[in-house]
């Protein structure tokens, strides 16, 4: 009930004439005059109800084209966002419990010192072009993929168990063993990792242009998995099409086979305002809105029944992050700066966090001060963020104490080599949230002396700025997406890691601290002990915070509006509870 009073405050705050009609009380779904909008909260039951299959298509938003469509060489949410049902790993998470769950292994036990593991797989199932799925294809994923070093998959981060794979062997055709090289708490949450078919991509692998494989021009009857979709259509910048995996081995208690929708529509469409107007439109029925958008939607939604669902805060991560790589394609005297941890806790007292809060988000966000989002129940603790004030003095006397002056008197600092204090900023171009912040940040940087070049760029260019060589970019803002357990993220926060942004790939930690980092990420990696892996996580954790690579801004809260036209419809922070269950109303 919080969630919605605090929703309730925000448009009663900005919005009076709009609302003056609506009761601040929840035993009704309140809703403006000539508006029919609802608050809801999420209630998951202990099982949802049994419906039937419809040919008719749910519409969604994509943010952007896809850069691949293979799930190994997936780094951002645009790609993921399309291929993501089409794949099944060995097993699967409950949104509703975060418990792991059977999916393509039915079973399984381990040795005493956690070890050995065999998985039994799920008889029947078949690959959507019809061909039977087997322990063959476990053993090609890992062992000819995600292991195969000549293949650059950020999969194998999460794989590596000291810095060293596991053994996948056949027992026969249902049974798998995994003989891990040591104890590694987050094994089996590491399988829900895609399973590949190695009757289409064996060959990839052995000509060596596995890098190529599946591309965005491949037809999409040739992207083959065990997911409840399949691909049928991509038209880059318009749209994508999925449809029912006529093989697909789930069932409801009455013998449908799942998912009830049997086609969806994702309409490509980067530009969030015009994602609103298609909404309203009615020709998305599923949207992810702001504060901007909640607005929007009480001012001009007036036909038919929108429910607004409060999920409460995000686990994605907002931050601002200098490039430390001395490999990088940009002045060095840069680089020198942003290494400079006194430089970065500069830039973060002049970071007005409550006040982007405010401006950007209108108050549905929460500032953040660390690498953990409030989302995250299991490892955050507001005692190891202490809030980093906005104080612009403070943070100009930290810059004068490491030799920053105006020395020629034009209101722009300089180093102690005569270099001007300017930055090029980026960010993706179409996130009005991002390109605010950006803007904000612009302006308080240059009250201290900092000049500052804010440039949105498109999405995918960025990514690839931030991801290959030369790494040419100076600081950017941007946001990740979070995970229940911390291991699923140690390609950012380790130094060897693809995500590692302000230096990604090192060969040996480039600073002391984060080779602590390191250190704890891996021996938590190997604790059995759910508290003892907590307390080092928060270590982790703790030292990011102190050391400051990345600025962490805000974590917004997250909003979904969908017309009333859904049963089953149970959505979440961590995703949809038995989405393959949801269906339209009669």
């Amino acid at each position: 009930m919080r969630g919605l009073k605090k929703v309730l405050l925000f448009l009663s705050g900005v919005t009076v004439s709009i609302l003056a009609f609506i009761p601040f009380y929840l035993t009704r779904s309140p809703s403006p005059e000539g508006a029919k909008i609802s608050f809801q909260k999420v209630e998951i039951p202990n099982k949802p109800k049994v419906g039937k299959p419809t040919n008719k298509p749910l519409v969604v938003r994509l943010a952007g084209d896809p850069k691949t469509l293979n799930p190994a060489l997936v780094q951002e949410t645009t790609s993921s966002a399309v291929i993501g049902d089409l794949f099944s790993g060995l097993v699967k998470i409950d949104p509703k419990t975060l418990k792991v769950e059977p999916d393509l292994a039915i079973s399984w036990e381990h040795s005493e010192d956690g070890k050995i593991w065999t998985f039994h797989l799920r008889k029947g199932v078949r690959w959507s072009d019809g061909k039977p799925f087997t322990a063959d294809d476990v053993v090609f994923t890992f062992n000819k993929v995600y292991f195969n070093p000549k293949i650059p998959t950020p999969v194998r981060d999460t794989l590596l168990v000291n810095g060293k794979p596991f053994k996948v062997e056949k027992i026969d055709n249902y049974t798998v063993r995994f003989v891990l090289p040591g104890t590694f708490a987050p094994f089996l949450r590491t399988l829900t990792v895609a399973i590949l078919p190695k009757h289409k991509l064996e060959k990839f692998v052995k000509e060596g242009t596995f890098l190529s494989a599946w591309n965005v021009n491949t037809p999409p009857e040739e992207i083959v998995g065990t997911g409840p979709y399949r691909l049928v259509e991509y038209v880059k910048g318009e749209r994508v099409v999925w449809e029912a995996n006529p093989y697909y081995y789930e069932r409801d208690p009455e013998g449908h086979r799942l998912p009830y929708i049997r086609k969806k529509v994702g309409l490509i469409i980067p530009d969030p305002d015009t994602a609103l107007m298609k909404f309203i439109a009615g020709k998305i029925q599923i949207l992810g809105v702001g504060a901007r958008e909640l607005l929007t939607l009480f001012v001009k939604a007036k036909e038919e029944p929108i429910k607004v669902y409060d999920l409460g805060a995000t686990p994605s991560l907002n931050f601002l992050v200098f490039n430390q790589n001395p490999r990088a394609g940009i002045p060095k005297y840069k680089i020198e700066w942003f290494r400079n941890p006194k430089f970065r806790w500069a830039i973060s007292h002049a970071i007005d966090r409550e006040g982007i809060v405010n401006l950007v988000y209108n108050g549905l966000a929460k500032p953040l001060y660390g690498p953990v989002s409030p989302a995250n129940k299991w490892i955050y603790d507001p005692k190891l963020f202490p809030p980093i004030r906005y104080d612009p003095k403070l943070a100009k006397h930290l810059l004068e104490e490491i030799g920053f002056k105006d020395r020629d008197g034009d209101g722009i600092l300089e180093d102690p080599k005569g270099h001007k204090l300017e930055i090029i900023l980026l960010t993706n171009a179409g996130n009005k949230e991002r390109e605010a912040i950006g803007d904000i940040i612009r302006q308080d940087l240059e009250r201290i002396g900092i000049k500052v070049y804010f440039q949105p760029i498109d999405f995918n260019n960025l990514v690839r700025l931030l991801t290959t060589p030369p790494y040419k970019w100076e600081a950017v803002i941007i946001g990740l997406t979070g995970s229940v357990d911390p291991h699923f993220g140690r390609n950012v926060w380790c130094s060897w890691g693809s995500l590692h942004m302000w230096y990604p790939l090192q060969e040996r930690p480039s600073t002391e601290w984060e080779a602590k980092v390191d250190k704890l990420f891996e021996e938590a990696a190997i604790t059995l002990n759910p508290e003892r892996r907590k307390k080092l996580y928060q270590e982790a954790f703790e030292i990011i915070y102190r050391q400051q690579p990345m600025l962490f801004i805000a974590t917004p809260d997250e909003l979904l509006a969908a017309w009333d036209i859904f049963e089953n419809f149970y959505p979440s922070v961590w995703g949809f509870w038995k989405s393959l269950y949801m269906e339209f109303k009669d």
